[in-house]
C-alpha cells in the first residue's frame, strides 16, 4: 500500500502550518493539496516561512481526491465547506473546528469526538472526526480518569493560560506584540466557547451535569497552554497519582509527572503532562499542551493515525523547546 493522500483547507493558519510541518516528514502521508482562497498559486513556503526548503508546494483552490481531509477553516465553516465540495464517502475527514463536537451528525456523516485517550476504540476505523479544541484538550486530560471512575462530587475549578497562537493568526487589539508583551489578562470567563464541549464529556463520563469554573487567560507567549485544576477529592494524593497513572499507561504521549511541570517541556511536541497534588481535602492537576500540537494539529494526525490503523504515534516523536 502506497503513501495516503491528504488535503489540507484553510491552508495558511497556524494550524495548517503545523500540520504541514508533521505530515511532510509522517512516513505513511503525502500532501498533494494545501487549499486556500486568497493565495491560489503562492508557495506554501513563502506563507509559512519555516517550510522554506522543505515544501515545494503552491497553494490551489481545489480540494483533490484525498484520502483523508483536514479542515482548519474558521469556525461555523466547515459545515459551509462540506456543503458545496464533493468529496468522496470513502475519504476520511478531521475537522480541526469546532462544527461538529456539539452536533455531530452531518451529511450522512457521523463525527466521533476525537480526544483519542478517551475514544480511542471508537476512532479507529471510523471515517469522520470532530478534533477537539485546545483548552477543553488539556482540561479533559487533567479530569478524565476522575469521571471515568466517578470520583467528581463537586464543582471543578480552572484557571489555565494560553500562548498568543490560540488566537489564530490574525491580528486583533489582544493579539499584538504592543498588547502581549510583557503582559496577561482574562478573557470570556465562565462563557468560553470550549465549556460545552467539556460538559458533554463530563456527562458522558459520569452520567451527570457538573459545573466546570473556568477562568481563561491570556499570557505573554506564543504557543502553549498551562491549566491549573482543581476540585474536592475523599482520595489521597498516593491513590490519586496510581489511578492517574494506571488511566495513562496505554498512552503513547499522555504521561503523569511525580515532580512539578512547566510549559517549555511539552511545547513543540503532542505530550501532554500531568502532575497531582492533593491539599486538604482538594485534588489539584496541573495539564499541560502545545495548543497547536496536541491541542490542534499533532491530536488531528493522532486520530489520522487511528483512523488508518497505523501506529498512533507514527509522525509525532517530536522535540520540546526545554533544555
Amino acid at each position: 500500500m502506497g503513501k495516503i493522500k491528504a488535503t489540507i483547507a484553510g491552508g495558511t493558519g497556524y494550524t495548517a502550518g503545523e500540520l504541514i510541518r508533521i505530515l511532510i516528514n509522517h512516513p505513511e502521508v503525502e500532501i498533494t493539496n494545501v487549499m486556500s482562497t486568497t493565495q491560489v498559486g503562492d508557495m506554501v513556503s513563502g506563507i509559512h516561512r519555516d517550510l522554506y526548503g522543505d515544501c515545494d508546494l503552491r497553494f490551489t483552490d481545489q480540494v483533490g481526491e484525498p484520502d483523508v481531509l483536514f479542515l482548519c477553516l474558521g469556525h461555523g465553516i466547515s459545515r459551509e465547506f462540506l456543503s458545496t465540495h464533493n468529496i468522496s464517502e470513502k475519504c476520511r475527514i478531521v475537522d480541526l473546528g469546532n462544527d461538529f463536537r456539539i452536533e455531530s451528525n452531518f451529511m450522512n456523516r457521523e463525527f466521533v469526538y476525537g480526544l483519542c485517550e478517551m475514544n480511542r476504540e471508537s476512532i479507529k476505523g471510523c471515517c469522520s472526526v470532530a478534533n477537539p479544541g485546545c483548552f477543553a484538550t488539556s482540561i479533559e486530560l487533567g479530569i478524565l480518569p476522575l469521571l471515568e471512575k466517578k470520583m467528581v462530587y463537586d464543582e471543578i475549578h480552572v484557571h489555565a493560560i494560553t500562548g498568543s497562537t490560540g488566537a489564530g493568526k490574525t491580528p486583533t487589539e489582544t493579539t499584538h506584540f504592543s498588547y502581549r508583551d510583557n503582559n496577561i489578562s482574562v478573557y470570556k470567563s465562565f462563557r468560553h466557547q470550549h465549556l460545552a464541549e467539556i460538559a458533554k464529556v463530563i456527562r458522558t463520563l459520569s452520567g451527570k451535569d457538573i459545573r466546570v469554573n473556568f477562568v481563561p487567560m491570556r499570557g505573554d507567549f506564543t504557543r502553549g497552554i498551562f491549566a491549573s485544576i482543581y476540585t474536592r477529592c475523599k482520595s489521597p494524593a498516593d491513590e490519586a497519582v496510581k489511578l492517574y497513572k494506571d488511566y495513562y499507561k496505554s498512552s503513547p504521549f499522555v504521561h503523569v509527572s511525580d515532580t512539578p511541570i512547566s510549559l517549555k517541556e511539552v511545547v513543540n511536541t503532542n505530550k501532554g503532562l500531568l502532575h497531582i497534588a492533593s491539599y486538604d481535602g482538594y485534588l489539584h492537576i496541573t495539564s499541560i499542551i502545545d495548543n497547536l500540537v496536541k491541542g490542534a494539529s499533532g491530536q488531528a494526525i493522532q486520530n489520522m493515525n487511528l483512523m488508518f490503523g497505523y501506529d498512533e504515534s507514527a509522525g509525532l516523536r517530536l522535540k520540546s523547546t526545554t533544555f
